[in-house]
């Protein structure tokens, strides 16, 4: 049994008052540990101290939104895995498809990702999906699963095991459009066939595959009743605590 995850992207968004607030409630909601699902915030990366200092002791993950491809060295503006190990970060974003497009991120770079970010021991949320005119096209399952292969073939089944995957069809990503959960599955049991062609039928049923594109309060609850899909990467109404909290409510 896959345990769920709901997982909040904030992007390049809160304040330093709005991430102090937002974390004591999340603490006072939170107080021990949930067997229903697992809870991760990814703020952006200067936030990330303060966040984890409010909600430590308390059954919350602290994400990264990205990270390097590289180790260390002379890389202005960048920020490491061990540097994110530092500061007590156990996930890490990487893919997103506002990295691909506008920060010309390749397979390749997120295969280094990968590597620097499983040396330090975190776990990675691979993300993943087509854009508007490549589902209107039909090409919507070749592109996943080209976006997939091409990047966790080149590992092993130990390190598959610390990867989540968020399907986020890019044309439902802050537009309001979701896909409907019949869509989603659809796509979210392609995928598991996929990493199941890859390793084996053990992985398949063990990786987590999140879906991300306007989830909302009202919509949260057809999405992750699905069978493979195992919560969500929510990023717009990740970024106020009652809308948050909504989605968990109507997660369970």
């Amino acid at each position: 049994m896959r345990k769920k995850l709901l997982a909040g992207n904030w992007k390049m968004n809160q304040d330093k008052e709005t991430v102090i607030n937002f974390a004591q409630d999340l603490k006072a909601k939170f107080t021990e540990n949930k067997d229903e699902l697992d809870i991760l915030i990814c703020p952006p990366f200067v936030y990330i101290p303060i966040f984890r200092e409010i909600t430590k002791g308390a059954p919350i993950y602290t994400g990264a939104q990205n990270v390097s491809y590289a180790e260390k060295g002379a890389y202005t503006g960048e920020v490491s895995a061990q540097m994110l190990k530092d500061i007590d970060v156990q996930y890490c974003i990487i893919g997103h498809s506002e990295r691909r497009q506008y920060f010309n991120e390749t397979d390749e770079m997120l295969i280094k990702k990968i590597e620097q970010l499983h040396k330090s021991g975190l776990k990675i949320i691979f993300c993943c999906g087509e854009i508007l005119s490549e589902r209107e096209a039909g090409n919507a399952f070749k592109v996943v699963e080209k976006q997939i292969k091409n990047v966790l073939s080149n590992f092993s089944e130990e390190i598959m095991k610390n990867i989540v995957i968020a399907y986020e069809p890019v044309w439902a990503i802050g537009t309001g459009v979701t896909a409907s959960p019949e869509q989603a599955q659809e796509m979210h049991n392609f995928i598991r066939k996929t990493i199941k062609n890859i390793f084996n039928e053990d992985i398949a049923n063990q990786t987590r595959i999140l879906y991300g594109g306007s989830v909302t309060p009202e919509n949260a609850a057809n999405l992750f009743a699905m069978p493979d899909i195992d919560g969500g990467l929510v990023g717009g109404a990740s970024l106020k605590i009652d809308s948050f909290l909504k989605i968990y409510d109507n997660s369970l």
